[in-house]
């Protein structure tokens, strides 16, 4: 991993992904990241990396990955040896209400790159296209939904609920199709739910930490009996530089975080943390605030992912529980109040979508 290009690294897991690898004192290389700045894409989160390492090890390229020409471009100029792609339309309730988005970045984004890395890894010598590698970051979504029992493994058969995970699904399938019949190198993981710093609140946390100290709603959907296995993001990243550096070409490993929660669970430990480290002046808890909202259409039931093989195989385990990671998500929110602020200044109401 000498020279990566990141794709969506201004993004919140590629965010943090570029944070991980520039704190990893064994990557010494330089990156350069390709983020279309849609309205989730923050250069904001990459400050102090641009600060530190632009123009020297960090490069930012403002671009679409649909763009053909671009890519190809941008390929041959930085002549990468890593390809890791995060970059994607990521949240259900807007796949609902603006389906045709997704299928066009993460299905057509997704062909146009892997067409780009194809013809560019086709100019490589011999050892170089030993060392290449093409990372597609993928969902636990793709598998559909769970019962009450049982664990998604790499063998699950995909049965995607949503147009976001079945355009995340498809983005899966072409990765794998280069790989099979072009013999592109590739690897996939597919991740559960990922919390942490620098994440866009419409996702249920950032959404119900902010809400508390804006004392507006907790909105809930139905019983909030919903089950997610949370992963806290800095150990997804390890888990994705372990799999570029150790997996096996072609192979797919699913990363889990172990933690298992229903929905109303999740947002009852954000109040009782906030009721401690920032407590309301009008309400004796957070709590008071929990109203439950009309369901999600499609909404599936539980996900969980068995993590085993990545675990025996490659040696990685999570660090963080939910305890010691939900804290300290709540903790850089409470620290990072301009960073969010500024989103919210930019016309961003914590808006309820997707009701269909």
């Amino acid at each position: 991993m000498n020279r990566v290009i990141v794709t969506g690294g201004a993004g919140f897991i590629g965010a943090n992904y570029l944070h991980t690898l520039f704190a990893d004192p064994s990557f010494t290389g330089k990156i350069l990241n390709i983020d279309k700045l849609t309205y989730a894409g923050n250069l904001e989160s990459l400050q102090d990396l641009e600060a530190k390492y632009g123009n020297s090890r960090y490069f930012f390229e403002q671009a679409d990955i649909c763009d053909a020409p671009k890519m190809k471009e941008i390929m041959h100029q930085f002549q990468p040896d890593t390809i890791v792609h995060f970059a994607a339309e990521s949240h259900v309730d807007r796949s609902i209400d603006g389906p045709m988005e997704f299928v066009q970045t993460n299905l057509v984004g997704t062909a146009t790159l892997l067409n780009s890395a194809l013809e560019y890894y086709r100019t490589l010598d011999e050892e170089a296209k030993k060392r290449f590698r093409f990372h597609n970051v993928s969902t636990d979504e793709v598998f559909g939904s769970l019962g009450e029992n049982g664990m998604f493994t790499e063998e699950t058969p995909y049965d995607p609920s949503s147009p976001y995970s079945a355009s995340k699904a498809g983005s899966d399938h072409l990765v794998r199709a280069w790989q099979r019949t072009f013999g592109l190198p590739i690897t996939i993981s597919n991740c559960s739910n990922n919390y942490g710093p620098y994440q866009f609140p419409e996702k249920l946390i950032p959404l119900m930490i902010l809400n508390c100290l804006a004392h507006q709603p907790l909105p809930v959907y139905g019983k909030g009996i919903n089950v997610r296995d949370w992963l806290f993001v800095t150990d997804h990243c390890e888990a994705i530089n372990i799999i570029i550096r150790k997996g096996k070409v072609g192979e797919t490993y699913n990363i889990g975080g172990h933690n298992e929660m229903k929905n109303i669970d999740i947002v009852t430990t954000i109040c009782k943390i906030l009721d401690e480290m920032e407590p309301s002046k009008k309400l004796k808890s957070y709590t008071e605030l929990i109203t439950f909202v009309q369901d999600r259409p499609g909404h599936d039931l539980r996900y969980a992912i068995d993590a085993t093989k990545i675990e025996k195989e490659l040696g990685w385990k999570p660090a963080e529980t939910f305890a010691t990671g939900i804290r300290k998500t709540v903790a850089w929110y409470l620290e990072n109040k301009q960073w969010w602020q500024n989103i919210q200044n930019n016309k961003y109401r914590q808006e309820r979508l997707g009701i269909g």
